[in-house]
């Protein structure tokens, strides 16, 4: 099946078609305009399922071949460069990409890592990333809007300073810029707060209503106002809040998504739930008796948690929540756990690990998507990866419309520069 077939292609488009108050898809035939984009730190292709039909895929990177493997299974080999980006070469990058979507890796930032920040090997994987950027508009091939995606810790790593450079990288390439956190948890019942930078090139307009006269709660808390005010004044300047529309009441939930008959994973014995149950504090074990008296279907999701106890021993503790939301998917390699999950119906009581396709659910992947067949490497796959709606909502009301403004006067520079290089050059006028 080729790339441009694949069912993948269209999930972006009709991701948000079942949420209260949003209109049906158009038909695939209707979608003429055409996006580019290049996608580093690719993984799985999260950001391609999140973009959708609209959005031309022109190169891929991961340095994770287990990765990669599950980039093709889904989206083909087209494009796709598996190794570290600090040995991608800018002949690799083909064209002129409309953006350039970077999740690059969260775990010096994170507030479960080491600290190291944009001077750690995971995280500071963005430099290298960033004289990419600089060589492609030292070429005239910059990209005209960029999006950086990372845990919000990046806004507190060293005192702020991390968010600091990132920002002066931005500025000093002339990109506008601004931020915005979403929390997975209104679109898919999973929590899971993100920070995503958006930076638009010099000489690409910004339309007025997509720019805030100052910060809204809504999508700059607290902790991103503060980070900003940091900033140094050149970067400041080219600071934009971000002003998007509130999304719609999220309509799916954590039980809805739960299998009878999961594949990846086993449901616990008798004995190993009765460990589970016997590991949460007073209080969590309160919650379970209150599932129970309630008689209703109820999945908790549970995390295992170190703690300390009376005497300031460290415990391992069982956390569990039944507000109908999963805990934000983590990877054992961001200090983490797995996580699990106990179902109650009365006096029923069963747990058991998260499966990999409920995992996969939560992210807002569809069924169709092609999980590796290990459960680690699933897991991990999917931890590290994009919630797919909430990068569909924000191509939908920030970067669409902005590169559609501009994307007329850009189709046609780019007819005529190939025209002038597909005519002789005896044949050009002096």
């Amino acid at each position: 099946m080729s790339d441009a077939l694949k069912p993948l292609d269209i999930i972006a488009d009709i991701v948000l078609a079942f949420r209260p108050g949003n209109k049906a898809p158009r038909p695939k035939a209707e979608l003429t305009t055409d996006f580019s984009f290049y996608e580093f730190f690719a993984g799985g292709g999260m950001a391609r399922a999140g973009l959708g039909a609209r959005w031309r895929c022109l190169f891929a990177n991961d340095f994770d071949f287990k990765k990669a493997a599950a980039y093709k299974d889904n989206w083909g080999e087209k494009g796709l460069v598996t190794k570290d980006v600090s040995k991608v070469t800018i002949g690799e990058l083909p064209g002129h990409a409309d953006l350039v979507w970077a999740s690059f890796p969260c775990q010096d930032l994170s507030l479960a890592g080491m600290g190291a920040g944009l001077r750690g090997e995971r995280s500071g994987t963005f430099w290298p990333f960033w004289q990419l950027m600089k060589k492609l508009k030292a070429e005239g091939r910059g990209p005209r809007a960029i999006v950086l995606e990372n845990v919000c810790g990046t806004l507190t790593s060293h005192g702020g300073k991390d968010f600091t450079a990132i920002a002066d990288a931005l500025s000093a390439e002339g990109y506008r810029f601004g931020a915005v956190v979403i929390d997975a948890a209104d679109f898919v019942p999973q929590s899971r707060p993100r920070l995503f930078i958006i930076a638009i090139a010099e000489g690409v307009s910004i339309p007025a209503n997509l720019q805030g006269v100052d910060a809204s709660l809504l999508w700059h808390p607290k902790a991103l106002q503060v980070a900003h005010l940091r900033l140094k004044d050149k970067s400041k300047a080219q600071w934009v809040w971000w002003k998007m529309p509130a999304p719609p009441r999220r309509n799916s939930r954590f039980v809805d998504l739960i299998e009878e008959n999961p594949q990846s994973v086993s449901w616990h014995t008798a004995a190993e739930t009765a460990k589970l149950i016997n590991m949460m504090s007073d209080v969590n074990f309160d919650k379970v008796t209150a599932a129970k008296k309630s008689g209703q279907l109820l999945v908790g999701a549970v995390y295992k948690r170190t703690r300390l106890d009376d005497d300031d021993e460290k415990v391992q503790r069982a956390e569990i929540r039944f507000d109908d939301i999963a805990g934000c998917l983590r990877t054992s390699s961001g200090g983490s756990s797995r996580q699990s999950i106990v179902v109650i119906k009365g006096d029923s009581v069963r747990s058991r690990l998260l499966s990999s396709r409920e995992a996969a659910r939560l992210m807002g992947l569809p069924e169709e998507y092609k999980l590796p067949k290990s459960y680690n490497e699933a897991y991990h796959l999917i931890g590290d990866g994009l919630v797919v709606p909430v990068v569909r909502y924000l191509a939908e009301h920030l970067l669409e419309p902005i590169l559609m403004d501009s994307h007329g006067k850009t189709a046609a520079t780019k007819t005529a520069v190939n025209t002038v290089r597909k005519t002789p050059r005896s044949k050009r006028a002096n």
